[in-house]
């Protein structure tokens, strides 16, 4: 058999603690080592019990979690799913965590709904025990082109776990006047809005959380907003970003799936991709794709933090390849791009 996920839970609160630990004690799949109620404590147990995950909150007393995450990822690097208040501060410091190298940030629970908390907690941390821990540092990534031209393609994204770094490191790779781009990433709608502050001053394209009737034009990035709606296209020229507040999908909403689907009447003008993430979202989205004459390709398994949604995509035939993350960006603006000495000589003749 296999061994259970040793788990240590990390958090000042006993409260949040005993209800992790209560939510974690139904599957045998995992064990409880520990807890440890601030990162002194944590420290040491993470020595003593060798943990295969941990769960750490935000803010602690006598060192907040973001500078033990550091800490860690630096000295002795392993797998980390962050809790956090969904507020604009803790937002903001979760955005900080994935960046770091954290596996996940879930959202913890309001007091008046603490019993509903850390549903899906026990498949997240397993998954999470698994996941490739990314040494700390920014990726290398390829000056963005100075001379690109838009040949007319959409770019659609979807991502989830890992997606925080996958994200950023392909958009730094795009230039200011980038194929208008849409992406989906699983996260609280706190979470998202926080993301893409972090994004707007690192990247040449404009981001911004989608809008009910957005545009899509050259030169910018739309992120899904989350929380009741998800993010599709409307066909028209341009194009338009639709919210639409439907059930979830896949497990999700913001769901791939539904993105990928709704621009199946402008696929043949769409290249999709899928980058890490648990679970199987985009795959049936990006077959419709494909099959309307779309481009689509998946992360490799190397570079993926979790090689979930990548996977399920390149193995049911719905990406035609895997391409590695530090690739992704190239690979796009070379199939969205116009050949500038071609357009120029045509415009000779």
């Amino acid at each position: 058999m296999t061994p259970p996920t040793r788990v240590l839970i990390v958090d000042d609160s006993a409260t949040i603690r005993s209800l992790i630990r209560r939510r974690l004690d139904r599957d045998p799949r995992i064990a409880v080592v520990g807890e440890a109620s601030d990162p002194y404590d944590a420290r040491e147990k993470i020595k003593s019990l060798r943990p295969d995950v941990l769960t750490l909150d935000v803010e602690m007393p006598r060192m907040n979690g973001l500078e033990f995450l550091e800490r860690l990822m630096r000295l002795r690097p392993m797998p980390v799913v962050m809790i956090s208040t969904e507020t604009h501060r803790g937002s903001a410091a979760a955005i900080e965590a994935l960046a770091l190298g954290a596996i996940e940030c879930i959202g913890k629970p309001a007091a008046d709904r603490l019993p509903e908390g850390f549903q899906n907690i026990a498949e997240l941390l397993i998954v999470a025990a698994r996941a490739r821990v990314r040494e700390p540092g920014p990726r290398p990534v390829a000056a963005p082109p100075e001379d690109f031209c838009w040949n007319g393609r959409f770019v659609l994204i979807g991502s989830s776990t890992g997606g925080v770094d996958a994200l950023e490191t392909v958009l730094k790779g795009f230039p200011k006047a980038c194929p208008p781009t849409l992406i989906t990433q699983h996260m609280p709608a706190g979470f998202l809005a926080s993301f893409a502050q972090r994004l707007g001053p690192r990247i040449a394209p404009r981001i911004a959380l989608a809008s009910d009737g957005a545009p899509l034009l050259p030169g910018q990035v739309y992120l899904a907003p989350g929380g009741e709606a998800h993010l599709t296209v409307t066909p028209g020229d341009p194009p338009r970003c639709r919210l639409w507040h439907g059930e979830k999908r896949s497990g999700h909403r913001p769901s791939v799936d539904v993105l990928f689907e709704s621009a199946r009447p402008i696929a043949a003008r769409s290249i999709a991709v899928i980058l890490t993430g648990m679970g199987r979202d985009g795959a049936e989205g990006m077959a419709v794709l494909r099959a309307g004459g779309a481009r689509t390709f998946a992360q490799d398994e190397a570079s993926s933090v979790v090689y979930g949604m990548p996977r399920v995509a390149l193995e049911s035939g719905a990406a035609e390849r895997a391409v590695p993350l530090a690739r992704i960006a190239a690979e796009l603006l070379a199939l969205a791009g116009r050949d500038r000495t071609a357009a120029r000589e045509r415009a000779l003749r």
